[in-house]
């Protein structure tokens, strides 16, 4: 699992550095067409940027890791509903951008259960 790990991790930062390095027009024409504009829509910007890299780096810490999925969790379905109110058109959206959220759920909570079974286990060699 920590192939799953990693590539949760990589998913996380990449979006991160991408949304606020490369491609921030994205976000904020996404947010101008919701009416949000100016510091708000930076802060959204780079602040959702951030908030996708601390994560990245969270998960590769293996510090309160079901923490961790939680946040994740909670996060992704933030972001869904968020983009879903403003813009649902993303659903269809031929790269899926938030269809893909859906699988990376599952396998956010494939890993919780992990995580609380380890621990289980652990608990019980004790």
């Amino acid at each position: 699992m920590k192939l799953a790990k990693y590539s949760l991790a990589f998913l996380w930062i990449y979006t991160g550095l991408v949304s606020s390095l490369v491609m921030p027009s994205i976000g904020f024409s996404v947010l101008y067409s919701a009416g949000i504009s100016g510091q708000l829509a930076s802060l959204f910007v780079y602040g959702g940027s951030l908030v996708d890299i601390a994560i990245g780096i969270w998960i590769l810490s293996n510090k309160a890791s079901r923490l961790c999925y939680q946040v994740q969790i909670a996060t992704i379905i933030t972001f869904t509903l968020l983009l879903t109110f403003i813009d649902p058109s993303y659903w269809f959206h031929p790269f899926g951008p938030l269809t893909k959220n859906l699988p990376i759920l599952a396998l956010i909570l494939i890993l919780l259960k992990q995580d609380k079974d380890c621990n289980q286990d652990r608990l019980k060699d004790e």
